[in-house]
């Protein structure tokens, strides 16, 4: 154990991994691009192929969460809500405070076989980011620049477009707007005693104008509301660079099912469901936080082959050039080539750097109700 443990935080293999990740998200954009062409052919036949692209790109990452660090994910969740996943279309309210609660809520959509069809309501930076931002953009991910204003046409357009979505989706929603921190925690909680609603302890004042609007846009299609609250065990706070460097987290998920025709259909009153919603998953934490557990049944669903197949495939098509190539520069001797193959490298080690600082807590997140970040900006 201590020298896999000791393999899995070697750089050299982190980069390899880094470069396949890379490497095959960019084969993947270009064939994205390509499949386009179908769109006015046959946009269900566009989607169902992208829906496989994506897969391939994001189960990478999710194989470094279930098979390079072993995090487990156990379930709290009785089996008839088991038995809908990835059956229905839903709309998934998760808590917005560790840096991998993304890809706890993608092995989940791997598991049960939505991982390619998964949505979000990003922010409209993610488009300018490589391989995350193109890979949603052909995926029909709706982005915006939180500015009601400026997002109405482009949210309801968006929305309206998956309607019709072919795959059983799994739509998520960060209704708090932006990843917890302490500093946010007390502007927001000044928002809510001015506003006359009740305090959390453990997550912001729900942001209720994107669930209504999703919810609303989305009548008729999703059939459930999926409330999940995510939580470590013994205090941990997971990093991407610590699943990177092969370390194992034990992951928590409270998953409660609300069908769609129980959420009310005016909008102010949606939105207090949402608010009281959000009370009961702070209740959830300080439980959690108390018992080390979630109330309910526990459920582990197995980790599927497909996440790691599809990495190898990747690695064995991407890594046998590169090292053929790596031990032509070395024998060669030529100083010149040996110069820019480590230059290569270098770049490759900062760009996937700057690839995992995407998630930090301390580097991503909104300015939202922050006064003064607003001034700064």
């Amino acid at each position: 154990m201590a020298l896999l443990a000791y393999l899995k935080s070697l750089f050299i293999l982190q980069l390899l991994m880094g470069f396949v990740f890379v490497v095959s998200g960019l084969i993947i954009n270009f064939i994205q691009l390509c499949t386009c062409i179908l769109w006015p052919i046959n946009k269900q036949l566009y989607r169902r192929i992208n829906c496989r692209l994506s897969y391939s790109l994001w189960s990478q990452l999710v194989m470094l969460l279930e098979w390079w660090s072993g995090t487990e994910c156990t379930l709290y969740t009785d089996q008839a809500t088991v038995d809908k996943f990835g059956k229905e279309h839903v709309i998934i309210i998760l808590n917005h405070n560790f840096e991998i609660d993304f890809l706890c809520g993608w092995t989940m959509c791997e598991r049960y076989g939505v991982l390619g069809s998964s949505k979000v309501l990003a922010k409209h930076e993610l488009l300018k980011v490589p391989l995350i931002g193109w890979t949603w953009y052909f995926l029909e991910i709706v982005f915006c620049k939180r500015k009601w204003e400026e997002d109405r046409d482009t949210v309801f357009k968006g929305l309206g477009r998956l309607k019709d979505y072919p795959e059983f989706m799994w739509f998520l929603l960060y209704c708090e707007g932006t990843r917890f921190t302490e500093k946010k925690h007390q502007i927001s909680m000044q928002v809510a005693e001015s506003k006359g609603l009740p305090k959390l302890k453990y997550h912001l004042l729900p942001r209720t104008k994107g669930f209504t609007t999703t919810l609303h846009c989305l009548k008729g299609t999703v059939t459930a509301v999926y409330d999940v609250t995510l939580n470590f065990k013994d205090n941990q706070t997971p990093t991407l660079l610590g699943i990177v460097n092969g370390k194992k987290y034990k992951a928590d998920m409270s998953v409660r099912r609300f069908p769609v025709e129980d959420i009310p259909d005016d909008e102010r009153e949606c939105a207090d469901w949402l608010h009281k919603l959000y009370q009961e998953k702070d209740a959830l934490q300080e439980t959690y936080n108390k018992e080390g557990k979630f109330p309910g049944p526990t459920i582990i669903p197995p980790r599927r082959l497909w996440t790691l197949l599809n990495f190898l495939f990747w690695a064995t098509l991407l890594l046998s050039p590169l090292i053929k190539f790596a031990c032509g520069v070395a024998v060669s001797g030529s100083p010149l080539l040996i110069i820019g193959f480590t230059i290569f490298l270098i770049i490759a080690s900062v760009a996937i750097r700057r690839l995992i600082g995407v998630t930090e807590v301390k580097k991503t997140g909104s300015s939202y109700g922050d006064q003064e970040a607003k001034k700064q900006n």
